[in-house]
């Protein structure tokens, strides 16, 4: 009698040296797009540090350009979410032939194909998707690292209102030192806000949404 056709035969020594090969590539992709996740970390920490520079430069200096880098950071921020969502693809396969290739071959030599893992690896490589949404790359970036980021940039900011030209005496003096050009200091001060708390939400949620997606998976690793 034939065998069902959703039998898997064993893997030769050719295939097994393929997968090998695979592996090894996916690992390559997965380093090249971690080093482009850091070259975006470091513009921000650049542009951050130079715009503190700038600002504390003198006590007469403007407080402006610690506002006018958080666009920057957003874009870079951004830009860094995109690249993650890349680098989770291949970080994803690299880790799905680890747990289900590697490590049973090192085990017990048995590659349970029953279990159809090499569907799931082939599905992948048939319909190749991203494996997590923007915001949850965003999110996820925030958390690891640009909620430091923003915190020194905050800080930094309310910093320089309180204590250039000299210390603040009231709170009405801090925000009209807030006030850019007709702009008026509580608009600033409450656009500042909103900016800080959405991006705090955005990590919340994040966070939130991968316990809730780990707790769902039915299999030790999922791809994402």
């Amino acid at each position: 009698m034939d065998a069902p056709a959703t039998e898997r035969k064993p893997l030769d020594s050719a295939e097994m040296g393929v997968i090998a090969h695979l592996y090894r590539g996916e690992v390559y992709r997965s380093t090249i797009w971690r080093t482009r996740l850091d070259t975006t970390t470091n513009w921000s920490v650049v542009t951050l540090g130079v715009a503190l520079s700038i600002t504390y430069s003198s006590p007469q200096a403007s407080p402006l350009p610690l506002v006018l880098v958080g666009i920057l950071i957003i874009f870079f921020l951004m830009l860094e979410a995109r690249r993650y969502r890349y680098f989770n693809v291949w970080r994803a396969r690299c880790r799905w032939i680890e747990l289900h290739f590697i490590a049973p071959i090192l085990k017990d030599g048995d590659l349970h194909l029953d279990d159809h893992w090499q569907d799931r690896l082939a599905d992948d490589y048939l319909h190749p998707r991203y494996h997590v949404s923007m915001w949850t790359a965003v999110g996820r970036r925030i958390r690891r690292n640009y909620f430091w980021i923003l915190l020194i940039q905050s800080f930094a900011y309310l910093g320089k209102l309180m204590v250039h030209p000299v210390p603040v005496t009231s709170f009405g003096e801090l925000v009209g030192r807030a006030a850019i050009g007709p702009i008026p200091g509580w608009a600033v001060l409450g656009l500042g806000g909103v900016y800080c708390l959405s991006w705090g939400l955005i990590s919340v949620w994040s966070g939130r949404a991968d316990t809730a997606r780990a707790r769902k998976r039915r299999d030790p690793l999922g791809m994402g």
